[in-house]
Parts: C-alpha cells; sequence; structure tokens
C-alpha cells in the first residue's frame, strides 16, 4: 500500500460486480416486478423498506427467532411474508415499537396481496425470480452498509424510476435534478468540512434526497464527540435528533432519509436493547422537512442537552448535492424572488442558486460542502461568471475540486461535469482560490477512490480570476507555468476574434440543415463541405453540390464567400484541431466554425490556420477552453475566437510566418506525418517567440490533451520509460537549475535516472549538486535489489521515512546536504517535462528558503 503496488496488482477490487451492485440490480428487479404486477409505487416503497428494516433487526439479531416467532408466530421473516395474518402483525408491531416516520401508511381497505408478499420473501431467501433456483448466500444486512440503503432512492423514491411513467413524464421528472449521491463523494466531502470539529456542530441539506450526507455526518459527529471513548446510546440519540436537518421536496426521499438514520443510530448503538427502549423520536416535521428548498423560511434548531433553544442560531455545516438542471423561466423567476437581491444569479444552472438561498441558514463562520455543476465555472457566459465569483466571494477561503474525470461512474445519467466546492473549511487567505484536479485513473472506477497528488493542487489569486477568468480551467487542467505563460501571452497578444473583428468579420457556425424551414436557394449548386469532410489544411476537391432549396439555420451568403477560415467544431484524436481556408465559396454546415475575410487576407487566413493546427492552439484549448479538458471533445467558436494571435498581417512576412505558410503549403496534400506536426509547432512557437521552457511547457499541453480521449487516459498512466521521459524530465529540471548555477562559477548539479524495473510503481530520480566546472549531465543507474532496497537506502542515507511520507502525498522530495532526491509514481503523468519545471521551481525556492532559515 505504501508504495503503491496494491492498486496495480490488486484488480479483484472492483466495486462494479460488488453485492452493493448486486443488492441494487435486485432491488431494482424487485420493484419493477411489484409495480407491474399492479401494486403502487408508494405502497412497494413502503413494502420493501419495512421488509428490509426488519430483516435488519433479525440479522442483527436485535429481534431473534424466540421473539419474532412471538411476535407472529414464524422463525423467520420471509416464512412470515408467505402468511398475510402473520405479515400484518410483524408490520404493527414495527408500528408501535419504532414510528410512522420510516414508511408511509398503507390504505386499509387494500389489503396486502400475497403475490407481493411472495415476490418480497423470495428476495429476501435469494429466489432467482425467473429460475426459481436459490443461491448459496442471501443477502445479510447486518453487514451490507446502512449507507446503501440509502440507494434505494435512486432506484425507487426518484420519479423518473417509475416505470408506469409515460415517455413525456419520465423526461419531466428527470428535469427535476434529482441525482443520487455516491457514497464515495459524500464521505470525500464530509471528511474535508468536518476536519477538527468537536462533533457538537449542526449540519444543514437543504436537498437531502435519501439522506446519504445525513448518514455520513451521523457517524462522523458520534465519533468526533466520543473522543475515543466508547459510544453511547444518548450521544447518538442526541446527535440524531438535535445535529442533523435536511429538506426535500420529495415526500418519499425524506422518508427513505429518516429510515436510513433510524437503521445508522440503531448500527452504533452500542447495545440495541430491550426493544422497549428503541423507539425513536419521529424526524419528520422536525428535523426533516417535507418542502421546496427555496420556500422553506426557517429550520428551527432543537435544543440539546439543555442548552437554550435557538431556533435562529445559524447552521454550523451546509453540505449537499443540489439540482443542476435549468427548470424553466417559472423557475428562474421563484429563485429571484427568494435570494438576496445582491445575488449574482445563473439562471441556467440553479446549483448556484441553492448555495445562495442556503446562505439564509448560515453564519459568518459556516462551513460548506457542495457538490455543484461545474458549467458556471468554466462557462463563457458572463452570468455564470459572475454568479460562481459571488458564490466564491461569499465564502472564501474557497476550495474547488474538479471531479469531471469521473463522471461516469460518479454521477450515472448525468452528462455535464461536477466540482465539489468547499468553503471557509480551512484557515487560506481569503483572497486566494485553492483548485483541485481529480486524474483520472484505471483504479477509480473500480476501486470508487480518488488519486490526488500535491501537483494537482495549484492556488490562483482571486484577483487574477477576476481579471481573466479562463485561469480557472487552466489552473484545474495544468500548473504554475502553464497560468503564467497564458497570463503572458493575454498581455502580449490580441486575440483571433480581435483580428477577425477588425476586418469586419468574425467566426461563426456553419448551416444548420435540419427541418429545411427557412430559405437557402442562395447556396444552391455551392460545393457543400460535410461532417467529415475538413482535414488540416486541406479540403477535398470533389465536394458535392448543394441541391436544398432550405435549411432551419441557412445563415447568410456572405459567410460562405472565399477565402473562408474554417475550423471543425470536433477535436482530432491527436488533440490537434482541424483548420484550413476554402479558396472557393463552399458551404459549411453547423459542425464547423468559419469567417470569411476580404480577398487581400488571404494570407493572413493561412497563417492563422497554421496556428489553429498547431500544438500551441491545442494547449490553449485544453487550459481555456469551456467544454474541451471537461466532458466533451468539441470546442466553441467563442474558445477558437479567444486564442492569442499576433498581428498577422505584419507577421505574414517575417522569416518565422513564411515559415509557417510553407508548411501549411506543403501539407494540403497528403496526411502530415510526426515530423510535419514538429516543423509546423516549432515554426509556430517562433512566431510567438516562445522560449525553450514555454515550449516544453507547450508540447507536453498537446499530450495532456489527448487525455480527453480513453487511449489518451491509458497512455498518461503507462509506467514511464527510462528513454525518453525519465531522462527528458531530468533534462527539463536541469535547465532551471542550469540558470541559478550560472550566476555563481564552478558549480553544476548531475542528475541520476535509477534503472528501476518497468513494473515498479514508482521511480526516483536524483540530482546530485558538484563543485566542478561544466554543464550539468543526466545518468542512468543501475541499481542493485528490488525497490524495497532501493528506497531503504535513502531513508538511511538521508534520514527520513519514504514510505509513510509517499503514501500521504504521492509524491515526495527528499533533501540532502548536497542532493535532492524526486520519488513519485510511476505513472507517466507525473513525469512530464512541465512538471520537472514546476519541481525544479519549488526544489529552488526551498533551497533559497533553508538558507534563509
Amino acid at each position: 500500500m505504501e508504495t503503491g503496488q496494491f492498486w496495480s496488482s490488486a484488480g479483484i477490487i472492483d466495486r462494479t460486480s460488488s453485492v452493493n451492485e448486486q443488492l441494487l440490480a435486485d432491488l431494482s428487479r424487485l420493484q419493477a416486478d411489484l409495480l407491474e404486477d399492479g401494486l403502487r409505487q408508494d405502497y412497494a416503497l413502503a413494502l420493501i423498506g419495512r421488509s428490509i428494516f426488519c430483516q435488519y433487526l433479525a440479522d442483527r439479531q436485535i429481534v431473534n427467532q424466540h421473539r419474532l416467532s412471538e411476535i407472529c408466530g414464524k422463525a423467520t421473516l420471509a416464512e412470515a411474508l408467505r402468511n398475510s395474518v402473520a405479515t400484518e402483525r410483524i408490520f404493527d408491531w414495527i408500528r408501535e415499537t419504532f414510528n410512522g416516520d420510516m414508511f408511509p401508511q398503507t390504505d386499509n381497505a387494500e389489503p396486502l396481496d400475497s403475490r407481493h408478499l411472495n415476490r418480497v420473501a423470495d428476495f429476501l431467501e435469494a429466489v432467482d425470480p425467473d429460475s426459481g433456483q436459490t443461491t448459496l448466500f442471501p443477502y445479510q444486512f447486518d453487514i451490507i452498509p446502512v449507507e446503501l440503503i440509502s440507494s434505494i432512492y435512486e432506484h425507487f423514491a426518484n420519479p423518473a424510476k417509475n416505470i408506469r411513467l409515460s415517455g413525456a413524464e419520465r423526461k419531466a421528472a428527470k428535469a427535476k435534478g434529482i441525482h443520487y449521491t455516491r457514497l464515495p463523494l459524500a464521505s470525500f466531502v464530509l471528511d474535508e468540512v468536518l476536519d477538527d470539529l468537536t462533533g457538537l456542530e449542526t449540519v444543514l441539506d437543504l436537498t437531502c434526497g435519501s439522506g446519504v450526507f445525513l448518514v455520513e455526518a451521523l457517524r462522523r459527529l458520534v465519533r468526533l464527540r466520543s473522543h475515543g471513548r466508547p459510544f453511547t446510546r444518548d450521544s447518538v440519540r442526541s446527535t440524531l435528533y438535535g445535529q442533523l436537518y435536511g429538506v426535500d421536496i420529495s415526500e418519499a426521499a425524506i422518508r427513505v432519509a429518516a429510515f436510513s438514520l433510524y437503521l445508522a443510530a440503531l448500527e452504533l448503538d452500542p447495545d440495541p436493547r430491550p426493544l422497549e427502549a428503541l423507539r425513536f423520536e419521529p424526524l419528520i416535521g422536525r428535523t426533516l422537512h417535507v418542502a421546496d428548498a427555496l420556500q422553506i423560511e426557517s429550520i428551527p434548531i432543537r435544543r440539546m442537552q439543555g442548552s437554550p433553544a435557538a431556533a435562529s442560531r445559524p447552521f454550523d455545516v451546509i453540505v449537499g448535492n443540489p439540482p443542476w438542471t435549468f427548470g424553466g423561466k417559472a423557475s428562474t423567476v421563484q429563485l429571484r424572488s427568494k435570494l438576496d437581491g445582491n445575488a449574482a444569479l445563473s439562471p441556467r444552472n440553479p446549483s448556484l442558486a441553492f448555495v445562495q438561498r442556503s446562505m439564509a441558514f448560515a453564519g459568518p463562520e459556516t462551513r460548506f460542502g457542495l457538490v455543484l455543476s461545474a458549467n458556471p465555472f468554466f462557462g463563457v457566459a458572463k452570468t455564470g461568471q459572475n454568479a460562481a465569483m459571488d458564490v466564491v466571494r461569499k465564502l472564501s477561503p474557497v476550495t474547488i475540486v474538479n471531479l469531471a474525470n469521473h463522471s461516469d461512474w460518479l454521477f450515472r445519467d448525468v452528462t455535464m461535469p461536477a466540482v465539489a466546492v468547499f468553503g471557509r473549511h480551512r484557515p487560506d487567505p481569503r483572497d486566494r482560490i485553492t483548485v483541485v484536479q481529480v486524474p483520472w485513473s484505471p483504479a477509480g472506477r473500480r476501486s470508487h477512490t480518488f488519486e490526488i497528488s500535491a501537483s494537482d493542487v495549484v492556488r490562483l489569486p482571486c484577483s487574477a480570476w477576476k481579471r481573466q477568468p479562463a485561469l480557472l480551467k487552466a489552473a484545474f487542467c495544468g500548473k504554475r507555468r502553464d497560468l503564467v505563460l497564458l497570463d503572458r501571452l493575454a498581455q502580449r497578444f490580441d486575440t483571433l476574434g480581435d483580428q477577425l473583428q477588425r476586418i469586419g468579420s468574425k467566426l461563426r457556425g456553419g448551416m444548420t440543415l435540419g427541418d429545411g424551414s427557412g430559405d437557402a436557394s442562395f447556396a444552391h449548386g455551392l460545393p457543400l463541405l460535410g461532417t467529415r469532410d475538413l482535414r488540416p489544411f486541406n479540403l477535398p476537391t470533389d465536394l458535392p453540390r448543394f441541391s436544398k432549396s432550405g435549411a432551419e439555420r441557412p445563415r447568410d451568403r456572405d459567410l460562405f464567400r472565399a477565402p473562408v477560415l474554417l475550423v471543425k467544431e470536433f477535436v482530432r484524436r491527436n488533440a490537434r484541431l482541424v483548420s484550413a481556408v476554402a479558396e472557393r465559396d463552399v458551404v459549411f454546415t453547423n459542425s464547423h466554425y468559419g469567417a470569411a475575410l476580404p480577398r487581400p487576407k488571404h494570407s493572413s487566413a493561412a497563417l492563422a490556420a497554421g496556428i489553429l493546427n498547431s500544438a500551441f492552439a491545442s494547449w490553449f484549448i485544453l487550459m481555456s477552453s469551456s467544454t474541451f479538458g471537461l466532458w466533451m471533445q468539441r470546442v466553441l467558436s467563442r474558445d477558437v475566437a479567444r486564442v492569442p494571435c499576433p498581428d498577422l498581417d505584419d507577421v505574414a512576412g517575417s522569416e518565422s510566418g513564411r515559415r509557417v505558410l510553407e508548411i501549411g503549403t506543403d501539407l494540403q496534400h497528403g496526411a502530415p506525418t510526426e515530423d510535419d506536426w514538429q516543423r509546423l509547432d516549432e515554426a509556430v512557437f517562433d512566431l510567438y517567440g516562445l522560449d525553450d521552457a514555454d515550449r516544453l511547457v507547450v508540447k507536453d499541453g498537446l499530450f495532456r490533451a489527448s487525455w480527453q480521449w480513453h487511449s489518451g487516459k491509458t497512455r498518461s498512466v503507462e509506467p514511464a520509460s527510462i528513454e525518453p521521459v525519465m531522462t527528458r524530465y531530468a533534462r527539463s529540471f536541469l535547465t532551471v537549475i542550469d540558470a541559478w548555477l550560472a550566476a555563481g562559477p564552478g558549480w553544476r548539479m548531475r542528475g541520476e535516472v535509477l534503472n528501476l524495473a518497468q513494473s515498479d510503481p514508482l521511480r526516483v530520480v536524483r540530482f546530485v549538486l558538484e563543485n566542478r566546472r561544466g554543464p550539468s549531465v543526466v545518468e542512468v543507474s543501475d541499481v542493485s535489489g528490488e525497490l524495497s532496497d532501493v528506497l531503504h537506502r535513502i531513508e538511511e542515507r538521508l534520514n527520513v521515512r519514504i514510505g509513510e511520507s509517499v503514501f500521504g502525498s504521492r509524491e515526495l522530495s527528499v533533501y540532502g546536504r548536497d542532493e535532492v532526491v524526486m520519488i513519485k509514481p510511476a505513472a507517466r503523468r507525473h513525469w512530464l517535462s512541465v512538471s520537472a519545471l514546476e519541481d525544479a521551481d519549488k526544489t529552488v525556492e526551498e533551497s533559497i528558503a533553508g538558507v534563509r532559515a
């Protein structure tokens, strides 16, 4: 575990095939069978919930066979369910012993049907509904975690899951933004937001759903209150009754939340007996409320342990996963009516509105931990940017964690990316944002884990974000060097959009064919550029002719007049944009962007195409675009228009400009080779005057952009090879160090790349300062023994515990008197040249700080 070998070898850790997933699948099948057999959805939820609760009591021996027999005359719950009289008796006993919060009351005029009861009994006895075969291992609810019960919400309480709904009704239900929060995400949020608290704090979830945040908060608060001592029933119950508060618009969800909290309290109870003492106080209407979070006016906090009533006291912690989806104009009006008049609002992204609403229940010290739509933080819409900045300002200091790389397993049926936003949970400076990228890993989906390293954390001044909003995206997708280069380019160059505007042009989407309702007769007979026709620098000469008379959005004739700078909407798998210049009039569809330029500007258009096809544009789009790098292989016209661009007229005649034009002409025929791409990239770098370090940053940006495809993700985590990856890392590191050593004569640094086995989970590079003249060098050093032997020798020489440190931070810099040792996971993404530059910057900074100390 300390070296990381566990995650590379333990393929059996796969939560997608775990008992949890199987239970959810079986519960989903059970619900479907009950509904198909005529049972109402709320009755199905009540029947399944009661049955699971009873089985939980039996499996934990809270109700043993003898007691169960006394209650209903049967030795097992499955036997009782096969007898309607016994079933009524045990369900009546639940209502008397506990309370009615857990499940809605069924209509007494509709007796329990034996078909439904037998189906639930089959489920408890692990009888396959199709074959009738029984498995050897029925579910044991004393082992299955209580948090899983909240998953029932996703399968049963969510109206979009109701098989009886029509397609339109299901679509409307889905639009309400009801999404189950997976336990790993809830745990991640609560681990951060409850860190270092006393355990006496109050927690509010304004959109609590089935209560997964509240259940996990109950566990943590009870543990914090105990200070390492055994739990007591009093501490568990007082936490349950006085510290956890939830609101949800769905009554079914609130009932599942109450049910889950009761089960968790029973599980935490050190001795859940006698039965007479187990009756719970009702939660619904006291701490759990069926209400619209935007309408509820107050949530009184209950008095605890003799403390005075504090109905107006703010909550200490606010958590949740509010709705992300747009509810329409009526919803926007409702949002505005309930928010502070000074609150910035993003109408199409309501999750931020829920944050603003939650501030009505918060105080100046209230901590926040919320899962939100990422769109307002990275989008180009000013309303979204302003709303995001307003929330960050009010909650500062803020940490934003990008979860986009894990959307496929964290959020089912959701197409947009998400972020976790933490506010006031750390004593950081209020004038900067901490941003965290959670990178993709092959083990993430299987093990439901996040692998975060120190280099995945970047800090951004709020003033820089306000001045240049794209820097927030760059902080997630890049490193400090990327941010510095972006900022410098923005100050030195205008954008491509600015230059097009000065000559009366603009990048616009092409014709939408659609229903043909608009007049497109002007385009009849012109060549038609299809979705797959455009290639780098090249348009086919044999394009078909536009033969229609109409289009849904025909655009205007001038947009298609040559020369036209064309850009493909979707990025190629090599992570490069596709751009070319049409030298004849051509109709292009909305899978392209185009800008018609005056005929004398043909060279400027060709030069712009050269820039857009280069690694420079790929790097810039990755760092600044609102979709690419987050959740789509797509760019918007506004993303392309923001590319920094030297004055095209001025540089067209320069040496580097002529080379870009010549290369573009050469590449019009045939597919470019890797050497061709490198020639183009270097010419574009010269056009921008990039130094050696900047070029390394941009080249790595092209590789990082390829991570938007599965093949690229896989390459990012491949073990770094000695040649060329590790040696290139070492040489890049030394470029920074050499600049500093040049100030003092007689010193150089030697880089040693330890020649570890390709299968080893770590890589190690040692840099040694030597009192001798000459350029710094890089060597590959053979090692003796296993990886553990190598680490042990470093530990002895430098007096440090490497295993513990690597396990915690994943990346480690170990300093000696005249050396620094870099130890990181073997994955290639840790050993990029841009990472070497960052590591060298940090080494110089920490060395200077050490000298001053």
